[in-house]
């Protein structure tokens, strides 16, 4: 890095435009309800999705950003794509930083702060709240600023191409196709970035080296064809619920949460161990008040320790039943036995599992020798392969300790995510000679997907300095 390009001056410049720059841009955009498709399967007639991506392409092609193009993809039948393209700083530099991000959001839920809602954003004191500036926003103006923050430090940069899908919270159906469309026009990044991930806390850079895949069902039990007196039937017809609390028990150990299923269940690499190791260490210098998850008090979390907990969430499977049909609301429900229950099941499964032996194991274990006779049925949908990144090229796991050094003065750490982003696992495959990594801002009390999701500025703030001098590395010691 030459003297006109020092680490602060890249750094002050993303922290002093951030706020005026890209916080009213997120502000916009969290008042649009562009919800992913499989969630508003008349997205395209709505125009959300379009108005988000116009939104984001309108301010992209406003910057200070000298060659850069800025188009909305839109193919037929998928939902846009906002896909920027930035030369290098000068023709001596060469290679390709590509960037990911998404626009498209989930659905409202329920249970907002009085004030705050998915639609209506608010900003109290460090906080952002609103549905889709955390998960995933900010994502591509964030990327963008950081390299203006590179030029204005006079800095230089190799190309970077930032891309903002719009299916993502779908599991990325529409990407595959989108990518192949533009393979001529992205060509071969060097490295990948994707900018929608998590960090358990906020006082480093979080790098994550690997995700979990997911599957996704429907378990539905049928007893009766139309519910009848719990006093006449009960002890008599077996409960539709109590079968499906049988099934479940064929998929997952009810005292200890664990995956029966040798399709389900792998061997981590020793890496992961050690990976885990530091995020236990850094969870233990971490603010005690960054806690990960709003639990009840009392609550006893799985896992003998930080390490064990992170090798549960990044290399153990789960089942997490998330919705439930059949079921009336309790003060609705009389003394009746329901004739089924529906319960909506979301099954992680560990990095390198394969999500095809995976996805049949599931259903022939819950829908062979049914309980009692009674009817059962598995839809299967959504099953995405795990992710786990290959080895860090010493120049970039450099870049990254002075970026989080520089920014948030804490070495970086490594994260084993738990949750799932099958755009990663079909970059690595497009790009084997690519490093492929994953970082974010989705850290304590962010809580994506539901009430109060949360934008923690001042590390949106920080991560842009952290890209910024991690382009200026990759320009000096990246490709060969």
């Amino acid at each position: 890095m030459t003297p006109a390009a020092r680490p602060h001056d890249v750094v002050d410049h993303a922290r002093e435009h951030w706020r005026t720059d890209v916080l009213p841009l997120l502000v916009e955009f969290a008042r649009i309800p562009n919800l992913s498709p499989d969630f508003d399967p008349g997205w395209e007639e709505a125009g959300h999705m379009g108005r988000a991506a116009d939104l984001m392409a309108s301010w992209a092609a406003a910057r200070d950003l000298p060659g850069a193009t800025v188009e909305v993809v839109r193919l037929p039948g998928l939902t846009p794509t906002v896909l920027v393209d930035i030369p290098a700083s000068d023709p001596l530099v060469t290679g390709t930083v590509l960037v990911y991000g998404h626009i498209d959001k989930q659905p409202p839920f329920d249970g907002w702060t009085g004030g705050r809602g998915p639609w209506t954003p608010v900003v109290e004191g460090d906080w952002l709240y609103g549905r889709g500036v955390a998960d995933d926003g900010y994502a591509l103006p964030t990327a963008l600023l950081a390299v203006e923050s590179v030029r204005a430090a006079g800095g230089r940069h190799g190309r970077i191409v930032v891309l903002a899908e719009g299916s993502e919270e779908s599991g990325s159906p529409h990407l595959p196709e989108v990518l192949a469309a533009l393979a001529d026009r992205i060509g071969a990044p060097d490295v990948v970035l994707a900018l929608d991930s998590g960090s358990p806390t906020y006082d480093r850079l979080w790098v994550t080296t690997s995700l979990r895949g997911v599957l996704v069902g429907t378990l539905s039990v049928r007893v009766l064809a139309h519910g009848v007196h719990s006093g006449e039937a009960g002890g008599v017809v077996p409960s539709s619920f109590r079968i499906a609390r049988i099934l479940l028990d064929r998929l997952e150990d009810a005292g200890t949460g664990d995956l029966l299923l040798p399709e389900l269940v792998v061997d981590p690499p020793t890496w992961a161990l050690e990976a885990a190791r530091e995020h236990a260490a850094a969870l233990a210098e971490a603010d005690p008040l960054d806690q990960p998850f709003p639990v009840v008090d009392g609550l006893v979390l799985e896992g003998t320790d930080d390490t064990d907990r992170a090798m549960r969430n990044a290399w153990r499977g789960s089942v997490a039943v998330v919705g439930a049909d059949g079921m009336p609301p309790p003060d609705d429900a009389g003394s009746v036995l329901r004739p089924f229950t529906s319960l909506k099941l979301v099954v992680r499964i560990p990095p390198t599992c394969d999500p095809d032996a995976a996805s049949a194991a599931i259903a022939r274990v819950l829908t062979s020798d049914p309980p009692y006779g009674s009817e059962v049925r598995w839809e299967g949908g959504q099953a995405a392969g795990g992710w786990a990144a290959g080895p860090v090229a010493p120049w970039l796991a450099d870049a990254l300790d002075q970026a989080s050094e520089a920014t948030f003065g804490h070495p970086s750490a490594r994260l084993g995510e738990g949750g799932t982003i099958p755009f990663m696992g079909w970059l690595s495959e497009r790009f084997p000679g690519a490093q492929v990594l994953a970082a974010g801002v989705l850290g304590p009390g962010s809580n994506a997907h539901g009430p109060d999701e949360g934008l923690h500025l001042p590390t949106a703030e920080r991560l842009c300095g952290s890209l910024g001098l991690v382009f200026v590395a990759h320009a000096e010691h990246g490709p060969g």
